[in-house]
């Protein structure tokens, strides 16, 4: 895959950034550098390896998942203007 002068306009446009014509070749050849990256990235094996969120080994703190709080649903809603089974009722914004 490779990027064209007009792929890397859009790009400036949708990221919001002022790119002069004399700053699209080089930014050209850098985009089209990254996706040559990439696409070697993509012929490594990594059948049998585990995905990983670190690079040490880490265990997540974990707690009972039991209700802490709550039961009071009627005090909540009790002062909205409207309600139905203990939820808010808000009007329609979505057609």
């Amino acid at each position: 895959m490779s990027v064209d002068a007009q792929t890397v306009r859009r790009i400036a446009h949708l990221a919001r950034i002022a790119v002069s014509d004399a700053e699209v070749p080089p930014l050209q050849d850098e985009l089209n550098a990254i996706l040559a990256f990439v696409e070697q990235l993509g012929a490594v094996d990594v059948s049998g390896v585990e995905p990983m969120t670190s690079v040490t080994p880490m265990a997540m703190k974990q707690r009972d998942d039991a209700v802490t709080d709550g039961g009071y649903a009627r005090e909540i809603v009790f002062n909205a203007p409207l309600s139905e089974d203990n939820y808010f009722l808000v009007p329609k914004v979505v057609e």
